[in-house]
């Protein structure tokens, strides 16, 4: 880790997405306050969910040229620029299309971002020099990710706070404009922190690099379809698309099974989140572990345990049990996506790493999106159900048990690859 963060671009990376993803959370957040504000509606807090799966329908097209035009730092430098400005737009009409439209536009943003992220982390890893790691590097990167959710949603209600009492706004939809503002200034410590990071500019600026990307830019299009076509994106794709599934149907189903399967109170709710955390991050300590050669089999297992906990997790009838299954289910989940992306980065080169990223982003923001709309429903369709030695389940416990063995049986379709010199995958038509 040491030597990771001595590195001046990988430093640079890691601060300038810890302050961002901050801003990401505590933004999302504002966005769900102000559609409950704006039209006090339950459907219409359903409906950000809905429309932030639009952009994955072109954001993966999107990011490759994005990435083909302005390499990968210029990518980032301008997603955050964007994004920046669209925060800012976003509280000024308190209509709900305006909401809507807005925030389909950011969640475009970030998945152009992500991929150009992902596919330079290699170079500032190399950067790092021989005792840095990748598969710890995607491992910091996704904690700067994921575990700034709880300081988002306390940095929300403190600025709300200090709207309404210490700055004075007008009660409710002024602070809006505060919290805001205060999202667009981290995207802008962001790129701040990206536009220092030199190798990656380098790595643009070096001519034959420029000249391949040029050429490639005429020879492919550059779409999902292109993606696809490489095996080793085929290979790693199940795993991504069972583990949205698990992590989608628990978002969704997984409030109500606390609350009305096993009657826990907030307190516990907030343990059980609590560890949950403890165990993504358990996942990425082993994933520090992981042999180069290993990442589809450790991808594979993860995607196996994590199907096993939530169908176990399903059937318990105590508390204590559920915490355990929520830090299984956080290792798990933490290892397989980390397993995908160091495969990912050290087996393909280029254009290919790219597409590669762009399909692996909108896989998991759609397949996320879909997976708690999906569960979401049959929960509520569903009342309870006698199966065979199960006995009478609720609709809670028989959604998350069909999620768990889906992705149990969905963990054989991760196959095993073999292994191949990147030198031998550039040579891959594309």
């Amino acid at each position: 880790m040491k030597a990771l963060l001595r590195a001046q671009g990988m430093r640079n990376l890691l601060i300038g997405q810890s302050v961002s993803s901050l801003g990401d959370w505590m933004g999302t957040i504002a966005i769900l306050f102000l559609v409950q504000r704006v039209s006090g509606s339950a459907t219409a807090l359903g409906g950000v969910l809905v429309v932030r799966l639009l952009p994955g329908l072109l954001a993966g097209p999107l990011a490759a040229r994005a990435t083909a035009r302005w390499g990968r730092r210029g990518t980032m430098l301008a997603m955050d620029v964007l994004r920046a400005g669209m925060v800012l737009a976003l509280p000024v009409i308190s209509e709900i299309w305006w909401i809507y439209l807005w925030a389909v536009l950011i969640e475009g943003a970030g998945l152009v971002f992500l991929p150009a992220r992902d596919a330079a982390l290699p170079t500032l890893v190399k950067e790092a020099g021989e005792d840095a790691s990748l598969p710890l590097a995607n491992s910091l990167v996704l904690g700067t990710s994921y575990g700034t959710i709880p300081l988002g949603a306390g940095l929300y209600f403190v600025l709300v706070y200090v709207g309404d009492h210490v700055i004075g706004l007008s009660p409710g939809y002024g602070v809006f404009l505060l919290v805001f503002a205060v999202d667009a200034v981290t995207y802008l410590v962001s790129y701040a922190a990206i536009a220092r990071i030199r190798s990656l500019a380098a790595e643009y600026r070096d001519e034959a690099v420029a000249l391949a990307m040029a050429r490639e830019r005429h020879e492919s299009s550059g779409g999902v379809r292109t993606a696809l076509s490489i095996p080793l994106v085929r290979t790693v794709l199940p795993a991504v698309i069972t583990v949205t599934i698990g992590v989608g149907a628990l978002f969704s189903v997984g409030i109500s099974f606390v609350d009305e399967v096993l009657h826990a109170t907030d307190a516990e709710f907030a343990g059980l989140i609590a560890c949950f955390g403890v165990g993504a991050a358990l996942g990425l300590g082993i994933s520090r572990l992981l042999p180069e050669g290993q990442y589809i089999r450790s991808a594979r297992i993860g995607v196996f345990v994590q199907g096993s906990v939530i169908a176990a997790m399903s059937l318990a009838d105590f508390y204590w049990l559920a915490v355990l299954a929520a830090a299984g289910f956080g290792a798990s989940a933490a290892l397989t996506l980390v397993s995908g992306m160091s495969v990912l980065q050290t087996r393909l080169v280029g254009r290919q790493r790219d597409l590669a990223f762009a399909v692996f982003h909108v896989t998991i923001r759609v397949g996320l999106g879909l997976a708690a709309v999906g569960a979401g429903a049959a929960a509520d369709i569903l009342t309870s159900v006698d199966w065979p030695l199960l006995g009478k389940l609720q609709s809670q416990r028989v959604v998350l048990f069909s999620a768990g063995v889906v992705v149990v049986l969905s963990s054989l379709v991760v196959k095993e690859w073999k292994d191949r010199t990147p030198d031998e995958i550039r040579l891959e038509p594309v």
